[in-house]
C-alpha cells in the first residue's frame, strides 16, 4: 500500500492553524484544535456574483456555456420586448446581434455563444409566434418556423443542430405539444402527459427532462417528465413546485440536471431554491444569492450562469455563477 510521503513527496506536517493555500489532498495536523485535517473537494456547489448584464430584462432565453453564453429576447421596462443579444465570456456581456423578431418567453439553445438556436416567442400582448432563428456568433437568420406558435416553453434540451421544445402556451392555453429540430425543420413528436407553459428543460432532443412549470394559472407544479427519444414518463417531483425557473443539464445526460429560481404565483412566493438531479432524486443545495423569477439558465449542472429575471415588478441585470466541486477542509475522524 502506497504512503502519503510516497504520494505527496512530504511526511504529514504540524501548523498551529491550517495553511494557507493547500493542494487537494494534502494532509496536516492542526495543533491548535487537535485535530487532522485534510483539503478535499466538495460535492456541494455556491453560487458567485459576477458582472451585469447590460440590459435589464426578464423572460428571456440564455444558452452557450458558463464562459461563452449568450442571453436573447426578453421583456424590458415598458413591458415591450426586445431583439437584444448579449454575449458572455466569463467576466463581462458584450451587446452583439440583435434577433430579427423582437420577443418574450422566447425558448433557446446552444453549445456555446456562437452556436445557438431562438425559437418560438411572443410579443406582448400575446401573439404566439412561430418564428425560428439561427445564431453564428454575429447575426441572426431566420430558418424554419415551428409547427405550432408558442411561448414560454422550454428550452435547453439540445443544441443548435438538433434540440427539442416542449410545452408553453397558445390560443387557447397551455399544451403538450413536442417538436424535434433536425437542423433544417421541426416535427411534432410525442406530447407531454401534462400540459404547462413556463417549464424548465434539461438534456438533448433524445434524452429531455420537462421540469416543474404552470399547468393551470396561477398554480404551479413540481412535476418532472423524462423523454427517451419516442416519449415521455413521469418520474421524481422536484421539491418545490414552481414556474418561470432556470435549468440545464451537464454532459448532455439527463442524469445530471441543475433547476433555480422561479416563482409560485399561487403564494405568490419568489425562490432563490436550487436544486440537483442525480437520475433518480432531486436533493436542494445551496440558493441563488438572489431569488428571482424569469431568469434565464446557461452551461452545466458543474458550471451554471443564471442572469437577468425579475423581482416583484422590476427588471434584473443580475449575474451569478455556480461551481461545484470547490476545495474544503476537513476533519478526519478515526473514530
Amino acid at each position: 500500500m502506497a504512503e502519503y510521503k510516497g504520494i505527496h513527496g512530504t511526511k504529514v506536517q504540524d501548523y498551529t492553524t491550517d495553511p494557507d493555500n493547500p493542494i487537494t489532498g494534502q494532509v496536516w495536523y492542526n495543533q491548535t484544535a487537535n485535530t487532522l485535517r485534510v483539503e478535499a473537494v466538495t460535492t456541494v456547489g455556491s453560487w458567485s456574483t459576477g458582472n451585469n448584464v447590460n440590459s435589464a430584462r426578464r423572460f428571456l432565453a440564455g444558452a452557450g456555456a458558463q464562459t461563452a453564453a449568450l442571453i436573447f429576447g426578453g421583456e424590458v421596462p415598458g413591458g415591450s420586448g426586445t431583439a437584444k443579444a448579449e454575449s458572455y465570456n466569463g467576466t463581462n456581456w458584450t451587446e452583439t446581434g440583435d434577433l430579427n423578431n423582437a420577443r418574450v418567453r422566447i425558448g433557446g439553445v446552444g453549445a456555446d455563444n456562437t452556436a445557438v438556436l431562438a425559437f418560438g416567442g411572443g410579443a406582448p400582448p400575446p401573439g404566439y409566434k412561430a418564428f425560428t432563428e439561427s445564431f453564428n456568433g454575429s447575426s441572426w437568420t431566420e430558418v424554419a418556423d415551428l409547427n405550432t406558435g408558442r411561448w414560454a416553453m422550454a428550452g435547453n434540451a439540445g443544441i443548435k443542430s438538433a434540440a427539442l421544445l416542449f410545452g408553453g402556451a397558445t390560443s387557447p392555453g397551455t399544451v403538450t405539444n413536442t417538436e424535434s429540430w433536425n437542423e433544417s425543420s421541426w416535427t411534432e413528436v410525442a406530447d407531454l402527459n401534462t400540459a404547462r407553459e413556463e417549464n424548465a428543460g434539461a438534456g438533448t432532443y433524445t434524452a429531455a427532462l420537462s421540469i416543474a412549470g404552470t399547468p393551470s394559472y396561477p398554480t404551479a407544479t413540481a412535476v418532472v417528465e423524462q423523454w427517451n427519444g419516442s416519449s415521455w414518463t413521469e418520474i421524481a417531483d422536484v421539491n418545490t413546485a414552481r414556474n418561470d425557473l432556470g435549468g440545464l443539464t451537464g454532459g448532455g445526460t439527463v442524469t445530471d440536471a441543475l433547476v433555480f429560481g422561479g416563482i409560485n404565483r399561487a403564494g405568490p412566493t419568489t425562490y432563490a431554491n436550487t436544486e440537483s438531479w442525480n437520475g433518480s432524486s432531486w436533493t436542494e443545495t445551496t440558493d441563488l444569492n438572489t431569488a428571482r423569477f424569469g431568469l434565464s439558465g446557461s452551461g452545466t449542472s458543474t458550471a451554471a450562469l443564471a442572469a437577468a429575471g425579475l423581482i416583484g415588478t422590476t427588471n434584473q441585470a443580475l449575474t451569478e455563477e455556480w461551481a461545484l466541486g470547490a476545495p474544503q477542509v476537513r476533519t478526519i475522524t478515526t473514530d
